[in-house]
């Protein structure tokens, strides 16, 4: 069997300093804006960037930069503007923390084919998965642009894994386990308790997917489908 993880928020802590990021852009852009209309105006700018940008950090620093002029008609100062840097970077810079028993789980499925599947910013996501220390435990690491039916046929398709023998692991329904099912494979669901707005989905999907309250339970549910 091959299982595959995603990375930010299934195997490492991510979303939460975005959100935390989040509540201090608000407060940032509070001379002009209420936070719900801050809120609105970056998740539009930050849709309407993916096609220029894609994801990560870089990608939300510009589009908190064009949101914070929009917002302010040009006002905000160029101090204001260095801060939406720094917060940037404070993302970029966060040392990783692995979830709980993450090493744990890979450890007791090593027996198994594992691969890694994330996406965002191919330089930024390489690196932390480097400091990781995972890296060595995975047989292949792909970093994609976009996590949908297309891309998963393309990697399977390029590493010649056969989808009645794939696992996809991972906190969001929209990237991680929807696209798997619709090609055919299995996937399991592990929430993480920050979802981003453009990750949400609601469970009337219409699929039987396991949802796990923990990567803990993962082994166990592997041995059975074995």
């Amino acid at each position: 069997m091959i299982v595959a993880f995603d990375a930010d928020d299934t195997l490492w802590h991510n979303e939460d300093q975005f959100d935390s990021t989040h509540r201090a852009f608000e407060a940032l852009l509070a001379p002009w804006a209420s936070a719900d209309a801050v809120d609105a105006r970056l998740y539009e700018t930050e849709m309407r960037n993916l096609a220029r940008y894609g994801y990560g950090a870089k990608s939300f620093m510009l589009s908190m930069t064009e949101t914070a002029i929009d917002l302010s008609d040009g006002e905000i100062s160029g101090a204001d503007i260095g801060r939406i840097i720094e917060l940037g970077h404070a993302i970029l810079d966060r040392p990783i923390e692995l979830l709980d028993d993450v090493v744990d789980v890979l450890d007791r499925i090593a027996h198994h084919t594992l691969m890694l599947i994330t996406k965002g910013d191919l330089y930024a996501q390489h690196a932390r998965i480097a400091e990781s220390g995972l890296a060595d435990r995975f047989w292949r690491i792909e970093v994609v642009g976009e996590k949908d039916v297309a891309t998963y046929a393309r990697v399977l398709d390029l590493h010649r894994v056969p989808i009645h023998e794939f696992v996809m692991v991972g906190n969001s329904l929209r990237s991680d386990v929807l696209p798997v099912i619709e090609l055919g494979g299995r996937a399991v669901h592990v929430p993480y308790h920050v979802t981003w707005t453009h990750e949400a989905h609601h469970n009337d999907h219409g699929h039987d997917v396991p949802v796990l309250d923990g990567l803990r339970d993962l082994p166990d549910l592997i041995e059975e489908w074995t």
